[in-house]
Order: structure tokens, then C-alpha cells, then sequence
């Protein structure tokens, strides 16, 4: 593992963990304690790695040079305790995303304090992986593939009728969601090139 490798899976850890932090607060603020009453809200990281998913997994992956993938525990929401659920459901799925932006962007202003400030090298180097893993991070889990966030905004539009069927095939569909994209990393190319194309447009914004 070179060093941006391990810059990348600092950064990684606690970005995950972010984004699923921001998914409880969000339905706080909508009225949902859920989160708040499992300890769920706390930035403590003990509370939200999953050993396999947010550590081992996002390690191997980029120490075979696949893309970097990784999820944390998911923080407790139940819907039906929101104010208004099917509106504001949509808001709780879009805040880890929101998280990832936010936190790129602050790479972004890490690289450029490192290029026209500090003169670090690692700084820098740390600050493009704070920005990728989490441009990363934002732009995958937009996907509207259940189980991951932009899926929400296909469920917004679902007949109430049909929410519970889908909600039971959300929460089984992670392992086939990897396998496509273990796949695509293999045989099709599609998003992996995307997401290239998409991290050289964000380094060429750095001046």
C-alpha cells in the first residue's frame, strides 16, 4: 500500500462514518429520536464500524486495485415516525450524500492551503484523497439502486401500496449490488470509467 493508498483509507473511515451520522441527525430534526435513542448520533467511530465493511473491505479493495467501496453499520431510522415520512424520507436518504459533497469541497480548500500555504507535499497528498474518497462516496451512493441513497428518490414516487415489498428487497440487495460492481470493475468498464473521468475533473480544478 503506497502512501496516498493509506491517505485514501484514512480518509475513507471516518467519511463513511460521517455519512451515516448525518442520515440519524437529519431524521432527528424530522422528528425521528430513533438514532439518537440507540446512541447513534455520537461521532465516536466505535459506534458505527462494521468490521468487514468499513475496514477490511475498503482495505483490500484498494490494495488489489479495485475501486474503493465500504460501508459503516447503518444508523436506525424508522420512517413512520417522521413528521411528514414519505417527504422528508427522501431529505434523511439525501444527507449522507450531501455529507460526502461538503467534505470533498473541504479537501479541495485542504489541497489548496497545502499548494499556496504550507508547500506540504502530504498535506496536499492527504487533501486529494479527503476530496476523492468522498466525491467518491457522494456520486456512488446517488446511484437509484436500492440499497443505496439515491434509491430514495425512486421510492418517493412508489405507490404507498408497493413500500413494504420494497423495503423487504432493499435491505437484501448489498451483496448483488457489490457483485455488479465487482463485475463492472471487470467486464463492462462503465462506472469505473466514469468515476475516473469524474476524479481527473475534480484534480483539474486545483490550481
Amino acid at each position: 500500500m503506497n502512501t496516498f493508498e493509506i491517505y485514501f483509507f484514512i480518509a475513507l473511515v471516518p467519511s463513511i462514518v460521517l455519512h451515516e451520522v448525518s442520515h440519524g441527525y437529519v431524521a432527528y430534526l424530522f422528528g425521528d429520536t430513533t438514532a439518537r435513542d440507540a446512541h447513534r448520533l455520537s461521532l465516536n467511530p466505535l459506534r458505527h464500524v462494521d468490521l468487514f465493511g468499513t475496514l477490511l473491505l475498503p482495505a483490500l479493495l484498494v490494495l488489489s486495485g479495485l475501486p474503493a467501496f465500504g460501508y459503516a453499520k447503518p444508523v436506525p431510522v424508522n420512517v413512520g415516525r417522521l413528521r411528514r415520512p414519505r417527504q422528508q424520507a427522501l431529505w434523511v436518504s439525501l444527507a449522507g450524500p450531501a455529507t460526502n459533497v461538503v467534505l470533498s469541497a473541504v479537501g479541495y480548500g485542504v489541497c489548496e492551503f497545502a499548494m499556496h500555504v504550507s508547500g506540504s507535499y502530504d498535506l496536499w497528498l492527504f487533501g486529494i484523497a479527503v476530496g476523492l474518497s468522498n466525491l467518491v462516496l457522494a456520486v456512488f451512493n446517488m446511484i437509484p439502486i436500492p440499497p443505496l441513497d439515491g434509491s430514495a428518490i425512486v421510492e418517493r414516487f412508489l405507490p404507498v401500496r408497493t413500500l413494504p415489498r420494497y423495503y423487504y428487497w432493499r435491505a437484501r440487495l448489498l451483496p448483488v449490488l457489490m457483485i455488479l460492481i465487482l463485475l463492472d470493475y471487470a467486464v463492462f468498464h462503465v462506472g469505473t470509467t466514469w468515476l475516473g473521468d469524474l476524479e481527473n475533473w475534480w484534480i483539474s480544478l486545483l490550481r
